[in-house]
Order: C-alpha cells, then sequence, then structure tokens
C-alpha cells in the first residue's frame, strides 16, 4: 500500500495521547457518563445522509439505552450537507456531528468547524489508507467507515484471465473509461501514478505538502506523451462519457471498464460474469488510484463534544455498525474487521485488493486549483494537443493558482 508508514505511526500516536488526556479528564471528575460535560445537553444531533439513517439508528438507540444521551438523528441530501454544515456551525446552529467525505477536510478545517476526535487505541483498527484520509495536518478529525476505489471491471465470459498490464489489456479486449469533452483525471489517475508523477509530494508526517507539486515532475510529463499516444491509438476518447462506457460494456462490446463499486450492480443486473482487478499499469510501477474516505466529524462548536466522540469511537467504530453501513451503501467498510468480513463477496474482495494501492484524494485547500485545470489540459492531449508544451502550462496554471 502506497501509504507513509511513518505518518500512520504519527497519526496513531496523536490519537491515543488525546486519548489519554481525554481520560485523565474524565477521571479528575469521577464522572464516567460522557452526557454530563460542562456546557453539555442531553441530545446529540446527528445529521445523516438520508439513505444510510437506518442504518445508523441501531447505534444511536443503543447508545441511548447505554448513556441517557439521546441521539436525534436528521437524515440530509448529500448535496446540502456540507455547505449547510459550514453555514451553520458558526452561528452556533447545526448539528454536533455530520456524516461527510475526507476531501471535505480542508475546506471544514480552514472554516474552523470541525474539533479533533480522540481515536485511542481504536486507531490501529481502522484500515491504513482510511487513517490517513481521516488526519488533517497531523490530527485525527474524521470516524471513518468506508472507504472507496476505482478498479478494472471485466468481463469474465469474454476475457477468463486478468492481464498482466496495461498493454496486455488492449491486447485482449476493447477497454473504456469515463472521460467526456472535460476530461476526467479521477479515472485517470492511476495511470499517472503509475509514472511517479503523484499531484502533491508529502511531508514526513505524511501530509500532502501544497508547495511540493509533482505535476511537473519528471513523470508527469512522461505521464503526458503517454497521454497523448493513447488518444492518437483510440484507446482513449473523449467521446466516451460515463453513459457510454457503461453501456459499451454492458452490451459486450466493452471487455474491460474502469470504474467504481456504485456500478457493479447494473453490470449484474445485466447478466455480465463480473470480475474486479487491478488497474494494469502501462510501467513497471503499480497503478494507484484514489481513496475516497466517509465518516463522521465532530462540530466544533458542539456543547457536547466528549459524548460526540464517545458515540462515534465505541459505537459507530464498532463491526456491526460498519457492516450495517455497509449493507446501506455496498462500499467497503474502513474498519479493518468489518472490511475482511465484507470482503466474503468476491467483488468486495477485489475492490479491496485494489484498494491496497490506493492513496487518500489530497484534502488541502490547493487541490481545488489543481481540478480547475487538470481534466481540460488531459482532454486537450487525448485530442492531439502537443502533451509537452499541454502539460507545461497545466503546471504553471496550477502554480499560479495556489500562489
Amino acid at each position: 500500500m502506497k501509504v507513509n508508514k511513518r505518518g500512520v505511526v504519527a497519526f496513531g500516536a496523536v490519537a491515543i495521547v488525546s486519548a489519554l488526556s481525554l481520560t485523565g479528564c474524565a477521571s479528575e471528575s469521577g464522572d464516567e457518563n460522557p452526557s454530563k460535560g460542562e456546557g453539555s445537553s442531553s441530545t446529540l444531533t446527528v445529521w445523516v445522509d438520508a439513505e444510510r439513517v437506518d442504518a445508523v439508528k441501531g447505534a444511536a438507540d443503543t447508545y441511548q439505552e447505554k448513556t441517557g444521551v439521546k441521539v436525534d438523528l436528521v437524515g440530509k441530501s448529500v448535496d446540502d450537507m456540507k455547505n449547510d454544515f459550514i453555514q451553520q456551525v458558526p452561528t452556533g446552529k447545526g448539528p454536533d456531528v455530520v456524516m461527510g467525505a475526507h476531501d471535505w477536510l480542508g475546506e471544514l478545517s480552514t472554516n474552523g468547524v470541525v474539533a479533533p476526535l480522540e481515536l485511542g487505541d481504536s486507531a490501529s483498527d481502522y484500515l491504513p489508507v482510511a487513517l490517513q484520509a481521516a488526519t488533517y495536518e497531523g490530527t485525527v478529525y474524521m470516524l471513518p467507515y468506508a472507504v472507496e476505489n476505482i478498479a478494472v471491471l471485466r468481463n469474465a465470459d469474454l476475457v477468463p484471465e486478468a492481464p498482466a498490464s496495461f498493454d496486455d489489456m488492449i491486447s485482449k479486449g476493447t477497454f473504456v473509461v469515463e472521460q467526456g469533452a472535460q476530461g476526467n483525471p479521477y479515472h485517470l489517475y492511476p495511470f499517472q501514478t503509475a509514472f511517479g508523477a503523484p499531484v502533491f509530494g508529502t511531508d514526513e508526517g505524511g501530509n500532502y505538502d501544497p508547495t511540493d507539486l509533482q505535476l511537473g515532475s519528471e513523470g508527469g510529463f512522461a505521464f503526458a506523451e503517454w497521454l497523448g499516444a493513447q488518444g492518437a491509438a483510440g484507446t482513449l476518447n473523449t467521446d466516451i462519457d460515463g453513459e457510454i462506457a457503461k453501456q459499451q460494456f454492458l452490451d459486450g462490446t466493452a471487455a474491460f471498464w474502469l470504474t467504481g463499486p456504485w456500478n457493479v450492480a447494473a453490470a449484474a443486473d445485466a447478466g455480465i460474469n463480473v470480475a474486479i482487478d487491478p488497474v494494469p499499469s502501462p510501467t513497471d510501477q503499480p497503478a494507484s488510484p484514489f481513496a475516497g474516505v466517509k465518516g463522521f466529524f465532530v462540530s466544533a462548536e458542539s456543547k457536547n463534544k466528549v459524548a460526540a466522540n464517545d458515540f462515534l469511537v465505541n459505537y459507530i467504530g464498532t463491526e456491526d455498525v460498519q457492516l450495517d453501513l455497509f449493507e446501506a451503501g455496498n462500499v467497503l467498510p474502513a474498519l479493518t474487521a468489518a472490511a475482511d468480513t465484507a470482503a466474503s463477496d468476491p467483488v468486495i474482495a477485489g475492490f479491496q485488493a485494489v484498494g491496497e494501492e490506493a492513496v487518500p484524494m489530497p484534502a488541502i485547500p490547493a487541490m481545488g486549483s489543481v481540478w480547475e485545470f487538470w481534466g481540460v489540459a488531459e482532454a486537450a492531449i487525448i485530442n492531439g494537443a502537443d502533451p509537452a508544451a499541454t502539460w507545461q502550462k497545466l503546471v504553471d496554471d496550477v502554480t499560479a493558482a495556489i500562489k
């Protein structure tokens, strides 16, 4: 797995030290009920994706039975949750806890609306990529519950064995990946990393460093040349959007489809014998996709942070609840024990194996400057623009935007 191991150890150490501090405060007060801290309330308000309220209800009911603290679950649209949270927290409104994605972290932290989370000894119970994604500038802010990454869906009736490389895959059948007129760098990122060109470098703690833009590395330009060659060969095509890629795989025109777990059900419903393969590398280095991690954050203005922390770490962070959330969304659990249980399904096992090479999508604010120019540049190269000049302009534009 491409995770900075020193960074993961550091994350765990920070969390454990913080937990010991929290435990010390509780012991000195002589009060074991986390709901009775100074300024606390007897109710925790938790904003949850409306499709996952039922998956969290059992944990909420159990927590109330054991502590007397009511957990008020509020189903929200994922489209509104982040902005509503950012707007309401500074006014003293909003929830104690909000469900969200790890790549919100830069914006949430910059706006000062999230509180650190104390994972304690449980930090080591999570998949390393989930723990790394839950951490921002050395501090854990999120209780992770799911890890999502792309992989290659293979029609096993058309191609019985997984290809050994990108060229081997292309020789065995048609490959499709979502692009579109504006490009889609998220789906092409595994190939970029195979050339040794991540978006940003990392510091000693495993944190993405916005001053270390790796797009302009030698590997970045090598990737750009490869991208142009694939466009010229027709292997990559900006006319292929998400729906066209999907249809070509479902009707058997394409044997390979680079996509995420959200499309597996459609393939299965179409009667496709689906196998999940690693992203085949065009080099001798692994092709590492982005990992997106979902979890829960505690509001910086919550009057009951200790209870919120307790609810997340000791109730949401259990195998049973993480499996309930898995069943609601069919996304690999972040808790290792739950992930291993879910991986009894070969499709989930396939995505878990690919995820071992995944890297967290950068949550730093500078990433917004990358998205603004990245896809357009890649689409231009695929369509025949000079790879070196176009890639250099991308690097220059991103560098200027970050400054």
